[in-house]
């Protein structure tokens, strides 16, 4: 049981961060790149921080609890900026965030 919950929640912990990845240089591509800042910082503290959470939970951390809080937190914070903007893209990553927080969320628990 353990194994299935740490596969399922470093799989989203991987997606989230590549939609992030894929979301922020998306958003410097667009017209006016001033107004997508917050949602490209976001996403790169959103993919570190998943990334960081893959990874100690593949070496079974003992920091895994805190790190997966963490990450659930940076994931809602992620969501709901990319929320704010109506391009494919935000969205996207808003649903990979959504997912990844509450994945992270359980392996907290």
């Amino acid at each position: 049981m353990i194994q299935e919950k740490l596969s399922t929640c470093i799989e989203a912990c991987n997606d989230c961060a590549t939609a992030c990845d894929y979301c922020a240089a998306a958003c410097l591509r667009e017209d006016d790149v001033a107004k997508m800042a917050e949602c490209i910082r976001t996403d790169i503290d959103c993919a570190q921080m998943c990334r960081l959470a893959s990874a100690m939970m593949a070496r079974d951390s003992k920091f895994v609890s805190q790190v997966c809080h963490l990450c659930a937190k940076i994931c809602d914070e992620c969501a709901a900026v990319c929320e704010q903007h109506d391009d494919q893209h935000c969205q996207d990553c808003a649903r990979a965030c959504r997912r990844c927080a509450e994945e992270c969320r359980k392996m907290a628990a």
